[in-house]
């Protein structure tokens, strides 16, 4: 008996402070309202300013609606506007310049690295193209870590695609 008196008091003393935790504390600072629609509003901020005062239902204890303020109207400017500056500064203007031709040699390396590698890629293509169709023996080395000998098949098309990496890099 003792343990189930033991095992039960914590739980009685969590569901308790379940239930409070679950208590609307809030209510109290609600604002009801009817909007243009008809429909009644509940929030814990005062209705918008179109809401006439005649539609607020509840409000919270003591709170009252903030009202709303005019802005003054700004005084309007008769002096003259500053003088125009000029469009750009000459500064501003040379270092733009600058990386505008930083970045076309940028571009211009990177187009000539891209080319070096194609001119290599069909230097080898036609090398290997040409040891293919002289009838050379090819291994190469599988999955497993072993050598094996290109058939025939495998040969004709190895030969097919080194002919279009060839056609692709070569122009």
């Amino acid at each position: 008996m003792k343990i189930a008196y033991v095992m039960t008091a914590p739980c009685t003393a969590l569901v308790l402070a379940l239930c409070m935790a679950a208590l609307p504390v809030s209510a109290q600072t609600q604002w009801k309202w009817r909007a243009a629609n008809g429909k009644v509003q509940y929030s814990d901020r005062p209705p918008p300013a179109e809401v006439a005062e005649k539609d607020i239902l509840g409000r919270p204890a003591g709170a009252r609606r903030p009202e709303v303020q005019e802005v003054p109207a700004a005084p309007a400017v008769t002096a003259a506007a500053p003088p125009a500056r000029k469009s750009s500064d000459p500064a501003l203007e040379a270092k733009r310049r600058e990386a505008e031709l930083a970045e076309k040699a940028k571009q211009k390396a990177e187009e000539e690295r891209v080319e070096k590698q194609r001119a290599e890629n069909c230097t080898r293509a036609r090398s290997y193209a040409k040891s293919l169709q002289d009838g050379m023996r090819i291994s190469r080395t599988n999955d497993k870590g072993e050598s094996e000998i290109l058939s025939d098949a495998q040969r004709a098309q190895e030969i097919a695609r080194t002919q279009q990496v060839v056609t692709a890099d070569c122009k």
